[in-house]
């Protein structure tokens, strides 16, 4: 019964050994998985979520800005077309004989 039991604590002790070495490996395998995954990224130039989220804002206010300005002009293209007829209606008119 003895030399049974030992068989079976020599059976453990090598199984935990065995899930020891797989579960270091597997660490290992996980850790060059993402080494790679991380090297590709990096060669790929992509953008990360931050920067794409503040670059997005950015562009909203630009084109907010842009649409702000487009409106100004426009009324102020709007006025002096309305002072350039004002001008022309005075230099049109007939002159007053003092």
């Amino acid at each position: 019964m003895t030399e049974r039991s030992r068989i079976f604590s020599d059976f453990a002790g090598v199984a935990g050994g065995a899930v020891s070495a797989l579960t270091g490996l597997r660490q290992e395998a996980e850790a060059v998985i993402r080494a790679r995954i991380d090297e590709t990224l990096r060669a790929l130039d992509l953008v990360q979520r931050e920067e794409y989220d503040a670059m997005a804002d950015m562009a909203g206010r630009t084109r907010a800005a842009q649409e702000a300005a487009e409106a100004r002009v426009e009324a102020l293209e709007t006025r002096l077309a309305v002072i350039e007829a004002r001008l022309s209606g005075l230099e049109t008119a007939p002159k007053s004989k003092e």
